[in-house]
């Protein structure tokens, strides 16, 4: 088994989110753990918030399952109905096709660090729950839409 050492791995910084929503997420990055391992069928990410940082617009993807577990320091989870708290060695699963948004704060005065495990379906759609967004991936070609399907064009 090949062991993966942490501080080769690609940091990502960054989004594929259009401006306003970039901005949004400054203060994130992630360790691409499952890229340096070249795994192809489930993505492993170390993501790392700073003080303040959001792990990204609340979403639900259509096809992937996600699995998040907090590694070091506390997170809040923001969901439809409300906030979790969330410190080292707690977990959370979000189900493929489940319309509950969720996304991760850093309320902290320290860094936050989260592993998500997830798959890399080769069709996939990722709704914005709280903006009118969508990201849709097709065999890694990506297009932004608004919710009724129309090519995004900024904020409307």
């Amino acid at each position: 088994m090949p062991v993966i050492d942490i501080a080769d791995c690609p940091v990502k910084t960054g989004t594929l989110y259009p401006s306003p929503y970039a901005e949004m997420v400054a203060g994130r990055s992630s360790i691409r753990l499952g890229d340096a391992g070249g795994l192809t069928q489930f993505g492993a990410n170390l993501v790392i918030l700073q003080p303040g940082a959001m792990s990204s617009l609340r979403h639900w993807h259509h096809a992937e399952d996600e699995f998040v577990m907090v590694t070091e320091g506390e997170c809040v989870l923001v969901q439809d109905a409300g906030e979790t708290v969330m410190r080292a060695g707690d977990c959370a699963a979000f189900p493929a096709g489940n319309p509950d948004g969720h996304h991760f704060l850093n309320r902290s005065d320290s860094e936050a660090r989260f592993l998500v495990v997830g798959s890399k379906a080769p069709r996939e759609t990722c709704v914005y729950s709280d903006h009118d967004l969508m990201l849709e991936v097709d065999q890694g070609a990506v297009r932004l839409t608004y919710k009724d399907g129309t090519e995004w064009q900024g904020p409307r």
